[in-house]
């Protein structure tokens, strides 16, 4: 009888992929059903529109150019990409306007890999990781505070990142469901201690509709290595945000154009030689 390998992390498919994205977004509470008035869409819809065709007469689109983006988008829902391209190109404007007033910590996007109900955890803990996980391990230790200096005992960690490959799990094969994933309660002073592993830079899929716009367009892929994060905490405002690595590669050239000077971390070498340790605070707005 012959053995059917399992498919692997590396077996990943961008269909696959944006099929996951699209449930999980669709899962969210109100995702599709928010009350948005109706002079608001005239208002909005309106002039994205109107962009649109100034872009169309100022670069004089043709009707083979026009042909080809009507072939892409369609392929784009087919492939289940919208989530991956809204997140990509067009979230972190999103996120800076959302934003603009907060006093505390910096944002940024979220992404399409987030997954709700992590595991919890507490203060001091490790992420779920496989025994012979690779990579470098990491210490991301911090607190989190109000905007007076109050520590905000209790404060949710929601934590998640790639593996040392570059993937997600829930969106990759042969991964475990909740690899570096998980909800940690930081402790009485707003204080955590998470035993994780340094995630890689990765590549946003690209055997599937992005990819052949990233291919046409001659950009590339990659994004930074990255943890991401939502911090909250009653009677303040949830921050979402990611992390990235001084001198890390496409710092500078993040696909998604979501790298802050404010969001960097600077890891050390850990005193007894176990890895590498990085301390980032939070500083909550109030609700």
């Amino acid at each position: 009888m012959t053995q059917v390998d399992q498919p692997t992390e590396f077996d990943a498919k961008a269909a696959d992929s944006g099929a996951n994205a699209t449930r999980v977004f669709q899962s969210k509470e109100n995702a599709a059903g928010a009350q948005i008035s109706q002079e608001r869409v005239d208002e909005v819809a309106t002039a994205a529109i109107k962009a649109i065709h100034e872009v169309i007469r100022d670069k004089q689109v043709t009707y083979e150019e026009y042909d080809a983006l009507k072939a892409w988008m369609i392929q784009v829902g087919v492939d289940g990409e919208w989530p991956l391209f809204l997140d990509v190109w067009m979230e972190h404007v999103v996120e800076e306007v959302a934003n603009a007033e907060r006093e505390g910590s910096k944002g940024t996007i979220e992404g399409p890999y987030y997954v709700p109900d992590a595991p919890e955890l507490p203060a001091d803990c490790t992420l779920e990781m496989r025994e012979d996980e690779a990579g470098t391990p990491l210490l991301f230790q911090g607190q989190v505070r109000a905007l007076d200096g109050t520590p905000l005992a209790g404060a949710i960690v929601d934590i998640w990142h790639a593996d040392d490959a570059g993937f997600y799990s829930q969106f990759a094969p042969g991964l475990p469901d909740w690899l570096f994933r998980a909800r940690v309660t930081a402790d009485d002073e707003g204080r955590y201690f998470i035993n994780t592993m340094q995630p890689a830079p990765y590549q946003i899929p690209t055997d599937g509709s992005c990819g052949k716009l990233i291919a046409a367009a001659g950009w590339h892929a990659w994004r930074p290595a990255h943890i991401h994060l939502k911090v909250s905490a009653p009677d303040h405002q949830l921050i979402t945000t990611q992390l990235y690595f001084e001198g890390g590669e496409y710092v500078e050239t993040d696909i998604a154009d979501a790298v802050k000077p404010e969001l960097m971390l600077a890891p050390t070498p850990r005193a007894d030689g176990s890895g590498n340790e990085v301390t980032y605070d939070f500083v909550l707005d109030p609700a």
